[in-house]
């Protein structure tokens, strides 16, 4: 016989919702949340991207006097999950293999839908609790980039404490500390020229950027900042020597100053190798920095020990919703819900770390 949280796991895991598509999973979970009797706000920002679904924002309501939580997962799920057939071995859920699992972040909401529905049968011992849904994590946190808070203030001021289940691996991981990304997109010009009769006459944009490129640092740069350049194009026939050239990469650093020197960087390369370029970028997400000096850290994994699991703080390398609430001032971190393999067929979901992380919050939601 499934439990709660697995009946609510396999019903959102078999409404399909890619990025941008989210309709029925959010149809559900708004229902859900009302069926409860929980405060919702819905913050229609889809308009901004193209998507289909809103943002969900939800409320139980508990004792005032205590400092409030928010709890966040996001709804989409990375293709192919249409047709999702859910084999179930003891703990582990996973697909057939011909389709992914969409346990990221799936269980996060299942987790999530869970701790509503308990904490709404019970007195008001409990911090006021928020929730926040968040569509088109998948592509670029499309959700969560685009909140309306201004507008979404009105209705609803969620706790600044912030839970994130959005994570693979071991329970007991608590992240707190992501970096910041920027895009870069970078036109090189040169000067057209037969390369048989006459190349001298030419300047040639792939031998341009290709020296700027040798000079740039990539890779894992130093402990908190690492690049990486993705693309190259410049398609002309061999006997022409080609007059543009373009490529782009990006750059992630815990520290904006070193993000900023980067650009500078390879700004003063174009200027000296190439003269005739272009260069824009893009912050793509902020960093997520710890703003508490570790308190909402130190009591998630005080809670995971009170479950006779080891906690430990992490910071990681990669971007989420949570880059967006700490820009907007939430203290974030990030617990591991049991996905494994994400975004591949062969992906799946250990049950017993969702449960233990869930029963990990459920001790620090009333502790």
């Amino acid at each position: 016989m499934l439990t709660r949280v697995e009946e609510i796991l396999e019903d959102i895991l078999c409404l399909h919702s890619p990025s941008k598509q989210e309709g029925k999973v959010t149809e559900y979970i708004i229902g859900f949340l009302e069926n409860i009797g929980a405060e919702v706000y819905l913050d229609h920002n889809q308009k901004a991207y193209g998507g289909d679904s809103p943002t969900i924002f939800a409320r139980i309501k508990g004792d005032e006097s205590k400092e409030g939580i928010t709890l966040n997962a996001h709804t989409d799920v990375v293709p192919p999950n249409e047709g999702l057939k859910i084999i179930k071995e003891e703990s582990i859920w996973r697909t057939d293999g011909t389709t992914t699992l969409g346990g990221d972040d799936k269980a996060g909401v299942a987790t999530m839908l869970f701790l509503a529905e308990h904490y709404a049968k019970k007195d008001e011992k409990h911090p006021d609790l928020y929730f926040i849904f968040t569509a088109g994590e998948e592509q670029g946190m499309l959700g969560a980039r685009n909140i309306q808070w201004n507008e979404v203030r009105k209705h609803m001021e969620p706790a600044k404490r912030m839970v994130i289940l959005d994570s693979g691996g071991d329970a007991g991981k608590v992240a707190y500390q992501a970096p910041g990304c920027y895009l870069y997109d970078v036109t090189v010009r040169g000067k057209k020229a037969h390369a048989g009769i006459e190349p001298e006459k030419g300047s040639n944009a792939i031998v341009k950027a290709a020296k700027v490129l040798a000079e740039l640092p990539f890779g894992r740069i130093d402990h908190e900042t690492t690049s990486n350049t993705s693309m190259m194009t410049s398609d002309f026939p061999s006997n022409v020597v080609p007059d543009v050239c373009r490529f782009t990469g990006e750059v992630r650093s815990h520290n904006m100053e070193k993000l900023d020197n980067y650009l500078k960087e390879l700004d003063s390369l174009l200027e000296k190798y190439a003269e005739d370029y272009s260069l824009e970028t893009e912050l793509d997400y902020p960093p997520l920095v710890q703003k508490d000096g570790g308190v909402l850290v130190d009591a998630l994994i005080s809670s995971y020990r009170a479950m006779g699991i080891e906690g430990q703080g992490e910071i990681i390398g990669g971007g989420s919703d949570g880059n967006f609430f700490s820009q907007e001032g939430f203290d974030v971190a990030v617990l591991s819900v049991g996905m494994e393999k994400v975004h591949t067929t062969e992906e799946y979901l250990r049950l017993d770390v969702m449960k233990q992380t869930m029963q990990a919050l459920m001790h620090f939601i009333e502790n």
